[in-house]
């Protein structure tokens, strides 16, 4: 069944839905689609006909970037 999967895709993987993204972002729905939109914000993946989640390796990244932004931009107005 997952024989031309590749390894890496195997390990267990976390899919968050929206609820989950909006808490850890603090990001309301609006935005985040938005942000998408825009391309940026990590795109959902489709899990059914109606129903889409985010990666948390691709929410957590994200949020570091932002977190690595701020620190850069603090430190160049100081």
């Amino acid at each position: 069944m997952f024989n031309n999967v590749p390894k890496d895709l195997l390990m267990a993987k976390i899919i968050l839905r929206l609820p989950a993204v909006k808490q850890r972002t603090g990001l309301g729905r609006s935005t985040i689609y938005s942000r998408i939109a825009l391309g940026k914000f990590p795109r959902p993946i489709r899990l059914s006909e109606r129903c889409v989640g985010w990666l948390e390796d691709d929410i957590e990244i994200w949020v570091d970037q932002r977190i690595t932004e701020a620190r850069v931009e603090r430190d160049e107005s100081l």
